[in-house]
């Protein structure tokens, strides 16, 4: 059960970012930094379309090397917060919380995933054991669990290409796409477009207009899919990750026979 609700929580987490952004774009807070990196290119919001727009942004992640995204998605029992940088070396760090099922930090270095799960992690899903899960494993990684069939997918989490693919290729044809207004997201000079599905759920992108066209924040209003706002920044900016010493982790197999007779 644990393996599973792990696992579950953090495809959750992307599924429910990318899906947000493909309500109507894609998403991404970029700092002044990010912005300025480019400052000879500037978006002509005047003369292009909204899909011109759209693709342009698209394409501006889709050619991202390294994002850091962080912001918040209603899932119906409360908000999930997401906090994460990843590479296009599959590298990532960062934290997801889930409502009523606490906190865990993830870090990979590209091939190898570590999960620490928070205190009211292990006591909201590790059961009868939850509470002695907690202080038996108190601060440390969970790894060694790429091959497991009901972990395995926890490591596709840091893909930053499968996630930009996610965002760009699947939003409906059906979708209204309109040009809005010029803005600022935190320093950006930003350009906004609206997305309306065919549910009527309205998804409002932000994108920087000089520099790269970067999206930099994202916001979905709606009572099917839920409200959320995700900020990108640090576009392109190298990743370090730090993975933890051997004598704080653990290995997923042994974990599993240990909880059982925690």
């Amino acid at each position: 059960m644990l393996s599973k609700r792990l696992v579950s929580t953090a495809a959750l987490c992307l599924v429910l970012a990318a899906g947000t952004a493909a309500c109507g774009s894609a998403k991404s807070d970029g700092k002044a930094g990010d912005a300025k990196a480019g400052a000879a290119q500037k978006l002509d919001t005047g003369k292009l379309s909204a899909q011109d727009i759209e693709k342009q942004a698209k394409d501006a992640l889709a050619s991202a090397t390294s994002l850091k995204m962080a912001g918040t998605v209603d899932t119906g029992d409360g908000a999930m917060e997401l906090n994460l940088t990843m590479d296009s070396k599959s590298q990532c760090t960062g934290t997801m919380a889930m409502p009523g099922m606490g906190k865990f930090e993830i870090i990979s270095d590209g091939k190898t995933s570590y999960v620490k799960p928070d205190t009211a992690f292990w006591t909201a899903v590790g059961g009868p054991n939850g509470a002695k899960a907690a202080e038996l494993f108190k601060g440390r990684y969970l790894t060694g669990f790429e091959n497991d069939p009901s972990m395995g997918s926890l490591t596709k989490v840091c893909n930053l290409a499968d996630f930009s693919k996610k965002i760009t290729e699947s939003k409906s044809s059906s979708d209204k796409v309109e040009k809005g207004s010029a803005g600022d997201v935190n320093g950006v000079k930003t350009f906004s477009l609206k997305s309306t599905d065919s549910k009527g759920e309205v998804t409002t992108l932000q994108i920087a207009t000089e520099g790269k066209p970067y999206p930099v924040r994202i916001e979905h209003a709606g009572a099917k899919d839920g409200n959320g706002k995700i900020d990108f920044s640090e576009f392109d900016k190298p990743l370090t990750v730090q993975v933890p010493s051997a004598d704080n982790t653990i290995d997923f197999t042994k974990f599993k026979d240990q909880l059982k007779t925690a």
